[in-house]
């Protein structure tokens, strides 16, 4: 395993850790500004918001420069955006270190994908991604529980201390791992990086990240409510079952990796199947506690595991223009969550219960798969035409000849 892998997978810990630890410490925090829990809420939300802005117009405007020191500029306003939160007196002043932190997550996520990929040969993509993103798992599994102890042991400013150091270490770390490109390496420009979504394929994956991580992310929002609401679960059991979910996270993440360097459609077709049935499945029997610990896990572990195939996808349907579109899709997979959280907040709202962002889950993704079943229907088509043009060949007489 390249030694760049790793870098860049410390670095995506430090970034999942600033933009998931903060949902734990957030009483200490609004207690603290003086703000209620909706303006508190600005702290999580208007994040998602600058991760997607800065996924496409950070990287838009970054398209010229070697990756390797767009990677370590991003690192350098991570650390500046922690180090802000963390001396923030004020709640304008944290909002804007939240802010600055977030511009960093999509391109970081975006570019380094695209350097991932480019450390490992081509049957290994999918892996050097998955590996990249396993530094996202790990926040979740371990960063945010001890997170959100050292916040509640030390106050919440040692906790984004603490991430800052993360991003130091990451920092020197990229700096020393991550090969440059080589010299004769030409990056496309802004103009050429558009051109890549011409590509239907890229729309279509496109759609499919926002609904099938969507999906997910949706059900997993008010999963708080579901396992106290529903499962008769005690609210202090609620951080021990977010462990397991992150496990799952784990899993489905580094099994995903390998069977997606196989075939990115055919994983995808697999694994959002199972994830809606899983999905039902657990809407169905969220009153039963065994049940709904399985599901859990199961959740985290086929949700997760979308994310390297469909990240792959993209790089793919971009083919040699591939960083805008990959910072598009790191924008995508916020908007899904963003739509998903949304349409699940409305059926609570409607009266439906605590089960129904489960169905609304159930419901994206098997829009998701449609909309893969689609566009693998397509590429195999295009694929098909293609191999019989090419054995068509001029002879003598102007007439083709099938070669055989």
């Amino acid at each position: 395993m390249p030694a760049g892998l790793i870098a860049l997978a410390l670095g995506g810990f430090g970034i999942g850790l600033t933009e998931f630890v903060i949902a734990g410490l957030l009483p200490e925090v609004a207690a603290d500004f003086h703000v209620d829990a909706a303006a508190a809420g600005w702290l999580i939300s208007g994040y998602a918001l600058a991760v997607a802005a800065g996924a496409i117009g950070l990287t838009a405007a970054v398209t010229r420069l070697p990756r390797k020191t767009v990677l370590l500029g991003l690192m350098v306003l991570f650390i500046l955006g922690n180090a802000i939160s963390a001396l923030a007196t004020d709640y304008p002043t944290m909002l804007t270190g939240r802010l600055v932190a977030a511009l960093c997550h999509g391109a970081f996520f975006g570019i380094g994908s695209v350097v991932a990929a480019s450390l490992v040969d081509p049957s290994r993509k999918a892996r050097a991604i998955a590996i990249m993103f396993t530094g996202l798992t790990a926040a979740n599994v371990l960063g945010v529980p001890f997170g959100t102890l050292l916040g509640q042991q030390f106050g919440w400013r040692s906790t984004f201390w603490a991430i800052t150091v993360v991003g130091v270490v990451a920092l020197i770390g990229v700096a020393v791992l991550v090969p440059g490109a080589p010299a004769t390496t030409a990056h496309a420009g802004l103009r050429t990086e558009l051109r890549a979504f011409r590509s239907g394929q890229l729309w279509l994956s496109l759609a499919a990240t926002v609904l099938g991580f969507g999906g997910m992310f949706g059900a997993f929002t008010y999963i708080a409510y579901t396992l106290t609401g529903l499962s008769g679960f005690p609210a202090a059991a609620v951080p021990w079952l977010l462990i397991l979910f992150g496990l799952g996270l784990f899993v489905g993440n580094a099994i995903d990796g390998r069977f997606a360097d196989r075939s990115i459609d055919g994983t995808l077709l697999v694994v959002l199947a199972v994830l809606a049935v899983i999905l039902a499945a657990f809407a169905l029997l969220a009153a039963l506690p065994v049940a709904t610990v399985v599901a859990l896990v199961l959740m985290g572990a086929f949700g997760f595991a979308t994310v390297p195939g469909l990240q792959l996808r993209v790089l793919r349907s971009a083919d040699a223009a591939p960083t805008l579109a990959s910072g598009a899709n790191i924008a995508a997979f916020n908007v899904g969550n963003a739509l998903g959280a949304w349409l699940g907040g409305l059926t609570i709202a409607a009266g439906l219960g605590y089960a129904s962002p489960l169905w609304v889950g159930a419901a994206m993704t098997v829009a998701a798969l449609a909309v893969v079943a689609v566009a693998a229907a397509a590429r195999a088509g295009r694929f098909r035409s293609g191999r019989q043009r090419r054995t068509l060949a001029p002879v003598s007489n102007g007439r083709p000849t099938i070669r055989g």
